[in-house]
């Protein structure tokens, strides 16, 4: 899992940056594909994909939540949790300030994906440019870099 310093520190630099809101994000990959997920149409921004990603409940840590969160979108089990890849800040539905955090994750298999949030979900090559926000967009290109 991800050393404890950091995730501390990034809770505590979003703190202090005034973020209300804590969410994380997962690079799954597999054979070269990253997951990404369709938000359904009539949910906030609604139609986008995205990475798998969710709100850090209170008392979770980072990691916890990453892995509940993926859990949950996706079915898929995380038995590794990598390198971080960065955050961006963005306004969530409810108003608040909210920083997602996103890491690079190790799942057990990558079958069956089982959604539970999201309409659908594609295995995606990174050799076009992704359907997904310009804050995602930087955090893959990252990926792809590391």
């Amino acid at each position: 899992m991800q050393n404890s310093s950091l995730l501390d520190e990034l809770v505590t630099d979003a703190g202090r940056d005034g973020v209300q809101q804590l969410v994380v994000g997962a690079i799954v990959q597999h054979e070269g594909r990253v997951l990404l997920l369709q938000r359904p149409s009539d949910d906030f921004m609604g139609g986008i994909w995205e990475l798998p990603s969710g709100k850090v409940e209170p008392g979770e840590t980072l990691d916890q939540a990453l892995t509940r969160e993926v859990k949950e979108e996706t079915g898929l089990d995380v038995v590794g949790i990598g390198r971080f890849l960065g955050d961006f800040d963005y306004r969530s539905g409810s108003g608040k300030n909210s920083r997602q955090f996103n890491f690079v994750v190790e799942i057990a298999s990558a079958t069956p994906v089982m959604l539970q949030e999201h309409d659908l979900y594609a295995w995606t090559e990174l050799t076009e440019e992704p359907p997904v926000t310009d804050a995602v967009k930087k955090i893959l290109l990252r990926y792809q870099q590391a």
